[in-house]
């Protein structure tokens, strides 16, 4: 079954919004077996819109139309949608008052213009799943589907995974499960991945399953997505523990962490499972570590706090400073580790994305050069996962 992805609104031609959400569909599709050939991208305009929709169906089966089922006047997937099914649209009042209910909880007044998102083509119904205010649509078309979602990236994937997703997989006549899992991996190249993973690739080609995908995903590592295609989710599962058992071996403490764990998240969780609270110091980061931390333990159960200052033992040697910075953020804020990412002392002839990191952990000291690549704002952000890193290392080699 092939499935063609429409994303709708100018502000994407514009570059004013990057569309992560065709990329993020696309995934999804591969994942149960969907083929997705297409992804376009069209402005809000009736009549491209609707040659959009109709080529997707003259070369498949289903169209996932994301955006423009707003309230404004330039929301108009929805007429789009009715023309293409050659019906009108009929208003569902029942979806009026749900729509106003979701104001009322949220304290808000509803305008009338939101009675819009109620209207709905004959022949099609509303998605259950409604996050948002915008009501997404399932549209049968003869034995062909237009499924149409909001452009909201969270209310879009609440959609997909409570009913399109399990819509597709039903009409496909898929019977076999597609899992995948996916190592991050931190410290080398993609190509060098590729290098240290090639013998086995070449394995799997012949084999072909599971199969084995590369995705460079800046700050959070460059990731492996193991595939594999079995009769039942069991047996899926026990193909993808096994390759990742083989990965780990090749690759060993380069992959920190599977599917959606961060390099912060593991770190915490490490320290979590030892007992012990953290406190940081930053200079070059300017903060974006504490940040970080902070959002994923919001009760700073563990990570206790962070200063950020530029004048940290100055005179010092840079393994010195980023030890000092360190233990004084661990005295600061009373925990038992503490962590620095520092730059260089100005008179220290570095080249440009050097950085140094310390460690003090209980009464033991420990420091690393690094240099991070890009600009000011890339070099920032590749010293907050690289010392964070520093910290998994030293945590887990004792």
């Amino acid at each position: 079954m092939r499935c063609e992805v429409i994303a709708i609104g100018t502000e994407l031609l514009l570059g004013q919004i990057v569309d992560t959400n065709s990329s993020w569909i696309g995934e999804q599709l591969a994942l149960i077996g969907i083929d997705s050939h297409f992804q376009i991208k069209v402005g809000d305009n009736p009549d491209r819109i609707e040659f959009c929709i109709r080529q997707a169906l003259n070369r498949g089966e289903s169209v996932i139309c994301c955006g423009g089922l707003g309230p404004t006047q330039d929301d108009i997937t929805r007429e789009v949608i009715a023309r293409v099914m050659g019906v009108e649209l009929r208003r569902d009042e029942e979806m009026v008052a749900k729509i106003e209910a979701l104001f009322t909880k949220r304290g808000r007044v509803m305008t009338d213009n939101n009675r819009r998102q109620a209207e709905i083509p004959i022949g099609g119904y509303a998605i259950p799943e409604m996050p948002g205010t915008a009501p997404g649509l399932v549209c049968p078309l003869g034995s062909k589907i237009i499924y149409a979602v909001p452009g909201v990236p969270h209310e879009m994937r609440d959609m997909m995974r409570g009913t399109v997703l399990p819509d597709l997989h039903r009409r496909s006549g898929q019977t076999a499960v597609i899992l995948s899992r996916v190592l991050r991996t931190w410290g080398h190249s993609e190509s060098g991945l590729a290098e240290l993973l090639g013998p086995r690739i070449e394995e799997l080609d012949i084999i072909g399953n599971p199969t084995l995908a590369f995705q460079a995903s800046g700050i959070e590592g460059l990731k492996i997505r193991i595939t594999a295609k079995s009769e039942n989710d069991d047996s899926a599962e026990q193909i993808i523990a096994a390759e990742e058992l083989l990965i780990r071996k090749l690759l060993g403490d380069l992959i920190f962490g599977i599917d959606e764990q961060t390099m912060e998240s593991v770190v915490l969780k490490e320290l979590r499972n030892r007992g012990l609270t953290l406190a940081v110091a930053e200079s070059f980061t300017g903060g974006m570590l504490s940040t970080r931390l902070s959002a994923i333990d919001p009760a700073m159960e563990v990570f206790r706090g962070g200063s950020i200052s530029t004048l940290i033992g100055e005179g010092q040697a840079n393994e010195d400073l980023a030890i000092a910075a360190a233990e004084r953020a661990k005295f600061e804020f009373s925990t038992d580790v503490g962590l620095a990412a520092v730059a260089p002392n100005a008179d220290d002839n570095q080249l440009p994305g050097t950085v140094y990191f310390g460690a003090v952990i209980s009464d033991k000291q420990y420091s690393q050069r690094s240099s991070v690549p890009g600009d000011h704002e890339r070099m920032r952000d590749y010293s907050v996962i690289s010392v964070s890193n520093f910290l998994r290392k030293t945590l887990s080699s004792g």
